[in-house]
């Protein structure tokens, strides 16, 4: 390993069927005042509120029910919220729900006490909140798995007004407190959304491990939470009630993103700067924007890591050569039923062109793109 890093992570993790029993025990932690955040209703049809809303009755709490955040939560959702959590004066937030309702919960956390534009500040400009600012704690209960956002500090909002999709990784202090992982809990949500959230995981893996050259034990790591999570996926989308497959895919999800296999690494993040702003234009599941712009990506970016994409084809699909890895990575997103193009998922050629302009470009692992790069990548796309 050649990098200097840092590692810490702050959240307590409960995982298995018997989870959200630990949630009684964490309420002595916290204010009596908490915000409940959830999404569309889906909780209430599925049962999982009335349970955690049993719980935090009997736990004496004063709840401030904040529904309706959506799978791409909104500028304009997180200033309702941060005006419902301000009037309230909330002293803490549970988040119930997949990882945009815990990305909307960090938002209004660590913008509740803040005194200025927190749009701008955080996800435009990415600075972190003031080291003197009071942060309100978060707790999450899953109910999806994909994006990690229940063990790392990343929130992605969208101006929807302006078709601007961003993220903004803050630190340890907006980490969740808590995080509640029940693998029956996924089994509620479309099958759509499960395989949107699988890709979205195995992307995740893909942004930290293609970058670099130096013999590193996180890629080693990766290669294995891969290997897993294609086993895991080929299960659960012919049986999506397999809780070995399900429980499986979660605790990937959330090693995936929980800051551990980027340890020493340079990363490279462009496939998701590309896919937030296709989504923010297409409105289409996360995951599947990921999935129909990787295949054009990688292409390119296997020719400067040769090496990387061979050793990828070797230890994670068994097979030869850089190209038959991509090959079999192609495979296996047909076989669970991913998309591979972005018309697939209502993306036009007369929208490119307000992608390229809305797409964040970051250093990259074996790419240095420029817009005209990403019109191309876009281009091979459709």
């Amino acid at each position: 390993m050649q990098g200097n890093f840092t590692y810490y992570n702050p959240t307590r993790l409960y995982f298995g069927e018997a989870s959200l029993d630990k949630l009684k025990d964490e309420l002595t932690n916290y204010g009596n005042t908490v915000l409940l955040n959830y999404g569309s209703g889906s909780v209430k049809r599925n049962g999982i509120y009335d349970r955690v809303v049993a719980i935090l009755r009997e736990g004496g709490k004063t709840i401030i029910e904040n529904p309706g955040v959506m799978s791409n939560p909104t500028l304009e959702k997180l200033d309702e919220g941060i005006r419902i959590a301000r009037e309230n004066k909330v002293e803490w937030i549970l988040s119930l729900g997949g990882g945009s309702v815990c990305d909307y919960s960090k938002g209004v956390a660590a913008s509740v006490n803040f005194e200025g534009d927190y749009w701008n500040e955080f996800w435009v400009e990415g600075k972190q909140p003031p080291k003197d600012q009071r942060i309100l704690p978060i707790g999450c209960i899953l109910t999806m798995a994909g994006t990690g956002s229940e063990m790392n500090g990343g929130a992605v909002i969208t101006d929807a007004a302006n078709s601007n999709k961003l993220g903004h990784v803050f630190d340890s202090r907006l980490m969740p407190k808590f995080a509640i992982l029940n693998p029956r809990f996924t089994m509620t949500v479309p099958l759509d959304q499960m395989k949107a959230g699988i890709y979205d995981i195995m992307n995740h893996i893909f942004e930290q491990y293609f970058s670099d050259f130096d013999d590193n034990t996180s890629d080693y790591i990766s290669e294995g939470l891969m290997r897993s999570l294609i086993v895991a996926s080929r299960a659960a989308v012919k049986n999506p009630q397999d809780y070995e497959a399900r429980s499986n895919i979660m605790w990937t999800a959330t090693w995936a993103l929980n800051t551990l296999i980027k340890c020493g690494k340079s990363e490279d993040w462009m496939v998701h700067m590309i896919g937030h702003s296709l989504g923010a234009w297409t409105h289409a599941p996360h995951g599947y924007c990921l999935a129909s712009v990787s295949m054009a990506y990688y292409r390119r970016a296997m020719k400067n890591g040769y090496a990387k994409f061979e050793r990828f084809a070797r230890n994670v699909w068994g097979v030869n050569t850089a190209e038959e890895g991509l090959e079999a990575l192609r495979n296996w997103m047909l076989e669970i039923g991913l998309p591979l193009t972005i018309s697939e998922i209502g993306a036009t050629p007369d929208m490119i062109d307000d992608i390229v302009s809305t797409t964040v470009i970051y250093p990259a692992g074996y790419l240095d793109l420029t817009p005209e790069d990403i019109k191309a990548i876009l281009n091979d796309s459709l």
